[in-house]
């Protein structure tokens, strides 16, 4: 079992930038496939963008490409999204998830095939 724990949200003016980490606790991390995901009121929650357990394979939805970077560092069991330019639609709760059994260049989109979740991390985005 992981436990993740979100932290880096925030209130940023459209244009600026902010950084998301979220970091998990246990001894198998790095055998973890991770993402990023946001979800508003009423919404379902969306996938933002996912990593493979390596680092070297990385997934992002449409409306963030170009500007969010994610990435993670096993040796601190932490994942991070680096998010630039935000505009006011970015504004969410965002949830980081771990899989485990992942495949080793698998990334996941699904909420669903996510087995645990962090207590997500507001982020609000003023025009």
């Amino acid at each position: 079992q992981v436990q993740l724990v979100e932290s880096g949200g925030g209130l940023v003016q459209a244009g600026g930038s902010l950084r998301l980490s979220c970091v998990a606790s246990g001894r198998t991390f790095s055998s973890y496939a991770m993402g990023w995901f946001r979800q508003v009121p009423g919404k379902e929650r969306d996938i933002v963008a996912s990593i493979n357990w390596s680092g070297d394979n990385t997934y992002y939805a449409n409306s963030v490409k170009g500007r969010f970077t994610i990435s993670r560092d096993n040796a601190k069991n932490t994942m991070y999204l680096q998010m630039n330019s935000l505009k006011p639609e970015d504004t969410a709760v965002y949830y980081c998830g771990a899989r485990g059994g992942a495949k080793f260049f698998q990334t996941y989109s699904s909420a669903g095939a996510y087995a645990y979740w962090g207590q997500g991390t507001q982020v609000t985005v003023s025009s």
